[in-house]
């Protein structure tokens, strides 16, 4: 049976002017509904059928009079990596944040609080990144709230920055580095389909009080992954250094204060644990994943 649809919203979005949300916005237009967008440093303003609000997402003060004439609200706001001598922990922009959102939620009398998690969070994780996803999916849960919940598997997709940054090290570097023996897996997931399941949960009240896991149909080693995305931008398959992974976290260990270097022992952690899942979603949603390889030649 296809769930019954809501009425055209006006959705309340944090985090949207992020690559997940460039891909979102074009889909809450699609179905018909008004997206409102929080920025920062930027006046209020409207821009065709796009309202724009400044504030402060741990600031619920700064933006419950526009959530008050919104419907639901899509929850986008999250860090891949801290910044603390810059306030920017996950502390602040998963569990603070998500807490501040859910309390305007409330006091705005919102129908629908959709939050963006991501797979493998859970209360003992080895990564803080994961433990805070975690706590703020909690209060999300507890919130008496009509929600739903996604845990996207990596995502990619135009504007991304994993398979970009894969694609740039293939096309420049005489060697690509892999930590480990490089066998873990990951299974990416298009960011149109993300968005897609996060538009459907918006406007159909019986995704509510449920969790879906988002992965891609294809499981790749991260040795395979370099190898298809070389493909899928017209390469042979590259070369590939292996860094043995005692010397990989005392490099990464000593580095990861500098902001310009790429990897964070947090980052590494959820690397080497895997990311996977089922496909259960997409006869819950009614759709077929993107395949990757066209999807990455589509973009780049």
């Amino acid at each position: 049976m296809t769930p019954q649809k809501e009425s055209v919203m006006r959705v309340f979005c944090a985090g949207a002017t992020g690559f997940i949300g460039s891909h979102l916005l074009p889909e809450l237009l699609q179905a018909g509904h008004e997206p409102v967008l929080l920025i920062h440093k930027k006046k209020p303003s409207e821009t065709g059928v796009l309202q724009f609000v400044s504030g402060d997402v741990t600031a619920p003060e700064t933006y419950l009079d526009v959530m008050k004439k919104c419907d639901a609200v899509i929850n986008l706001t999250g860090i891949i990596r801290e910044y603390p001598s810059k306030g920017v922990t996950f502390r602040k922009l998963h569990v603070e944040a998500t807490g501040a959102m859910l309390q305007a939620a409330g006091e705005a009398r919102i129908k629908r609080f959709i939050h963006m998690s991501a797979l493998g969070a859970r209360p003992y994780a080895p990564s803080s990144y994961h433990r805070t996803k975690y706590e703020a999916e909690e209060l999300v849960r507890k919130s008496g709230m009509k929600w739903s919940i996604f845990r996207p598997s990596v995502v990619y997709g135009a504007g991304d920055a994993f398979i970009t940054m894969l694609s740039a090290q293939i096309r420049k570097l005489p060697v690509i580095p892999v930590i480990g023996d490089g066998f873990y897996r990951l299974q990416p997931v298009h960011a149109r389909d993300v968005a897609r399941c996060l538009t459907a949960a918006a406007g159909n009240i019986e995704f509510s009080g449920k969790c879906f896991e988002l992965c891609g149909e294809e499981r790749y080693s991260y040795i395979e992954l370099i190898d298809e995305t070389a493909a899928a931008i017209g390469m042979n398959p590259p070369r590939k250094m292996h860094i043995p992974l005692p010397l990989a976290k005392l490099i990464i260990s000593t580095m990861q204060a500098v902001p310009q270097f790429p990897v964070t022992m947090d980052q590494l952690t959820m690397l080497l644990e895997e990311n996977i899942c089922s496909c259960r979603w997409q006869s819950i949603f009614g759709f077929s994943p993107h395949k990757l390889r066209p999807s990455i030649a589509a973009y780049l």
